[in-house]
């Protein structure tokens, strides 16, 4: 892993306060992820690839923006090693060097209708804007 690499994967570690380190590779944050059939990466995925400093992909990534940010996978992890925090932070990272982010908080009133869930208009704002 070169310098920078490993920088990034330290960043992410810091941002999330969450430790990769501890995943078993069970599956069960992604087989409680509601978003999982949308996500090119999913919970797992995410918690392997920064562990090995594999972490531009993810940055690339629209499983970043997909991603409910339900902490359903949190809550699922018998290892306590939340892969949601995992993922927001390499958003944060991503939407930082960029210097945008994917959706502004404006955008957002437009998108609503009648079915939507409050958790994913609260989540809506958790995510974009930061």
């Amino acid at each position: 892993m070169n310098k920078d690499t490993n920088a990034l994967k330290e960043e992410v570690i810091r941002i999330s306060g969450a430790n990769p380190l501890k995943c078993m590779r069970c599956g069960k944050c992604s087989a409680t992820c509601p978003a999982y059939d949308e996500m090119e990466y999913h919970p797992h995925q995410f918690v392997n690839m920064i562990e090995n400093g594999d972490i531009e992909p993810l940055m690339a990534s629209d499983s970043l923006y997909k991603c409910l940010t339900c902490f359903a996978c949190v809550e699922r992890c018998p290892r306590g090693v939340e892969p949601a925090k995992l993922i927001e932070a390499v958003r944060l990272i991503t939407v930082r060097q960029q210097g945008m982010n994917h959706l502004t908080a404006d955008a957002v009133p437009a998108l609503l209708d009648e079915d939507m869930p409050q958790q994913a208009i609260v989540s809506a704002f958790r995510k974009y804007t930061k």
